[in-house]
């Protein structure tokens, strides 16, 4: 029997790097779903939908349902409508802006392929989430409806994440540090280190805070959200951070849950 009922999963930098899947990750999760154990996949990433990472995932051998995956996307979509705000400016990508399409809400500067433009129709809040295609007119039109009162919500507050060979690229945290700081507002952050999507999992589930497990490759988010949550936390050291913490349980890579 697996020591927990529930296992919250990190991804970028915990199961895999880019398109690449970190050893053991997926021999893993299968062992401890072949177990028993109940496996939820949790990304600040905001970039690509649910169906994105299923894929994703079962390519590289992980066993996945979609209703197992939440992403920074889907959190911010039941923030929103939990908030009663359904009109939104996005900063975003295409994946991020369908998201929230799919649950219902109005995108009022992106066309039908997603892309997401300066200008748009009256909105009721700004959502920000990584964007390859930031520029400064984006950053002004975010900045404009911020300023005018409009609900400022970030999917995320990483700066950067892991990629292929260890490098490092810039995340959502880049884009939204501009935006918050020429619109002079706080964002209320629906991701990780804020511990929303993990309480809104451990509902889902069914499972109290005690018997679910976060597994993450970050102390000032994945291990941060789980502490905030109540629950245990373990951190892998094949990600962005190299050195636990004295009092922090760790391993070298997830065959350490075993």
């Amino acid at each position: 029997m697996p020591r927990y009922s529930l296992y919250i999963f990190d991804l970028d930098g915990t199961v895999y790097r880019g398109d690449e899947p970190i050893p053991y990750a997926a021999e893993t999760i299968c062992t401890l779903k072949a177990q028993g154990a109940q496996i939820g996949y949790l990304t600040n990433n905001s970039g690509q939908t649910r169906e994105f990472f299923l894929a994703k995932l079962r390519r590289m051998g992980f066993p996945a349902e979609l209703n197992e995956i939440y992403t920074s996307g889907v959190g911010c979509a039941s923030y929103l409508i939990a908030s009663e705000l359904r009109s939104v400016f996005v900063v975003g990508e295409p994946g991020l802006v369908a998201g929230l399409r799919d649950h219902g809400l109005e995108v009022v500067n992106a066309g039908e392929d997603g892309r997401v433009m300066p200008d748009g129709g009256p909105s009721e809040a700004v959502v920000v989430g990584i964007c390859r295609q930031f520029t400064y007119d984006i950053m002004n039109g975010a900045m404009q409806r911020i300023r005018s009162g409009q609900a400022f919500v970030a999917t995320n507050p990483d700066t950067t994440y892991p990629m292929e060979q260890g490098r490092l690229v810039p995340g959502a945290g880049s884009v939204l540090a501009g935006i918050q700081a020429c619109s002079e507002t706080e964002p209320y952050v629906v991701g990780k280190p804020n511990p929303f999507l993990i309480d809104l999992m451990l509902q889902e589930f069914g499972c109290v805070a005690s018997e679910a497990l976060v597994v993450g490759d970050r102390l000032d988010t994945d291990i941060e959200s789980g502490r905030r949550a109540g629950c245990p936390t373990h951190l892998v050291l094949t990600g962005v951070t190299h050195h636990a913490p004295v009092g922090q349980a760790f391993s070298e890579d997830l065959r350490g849950l075993l």
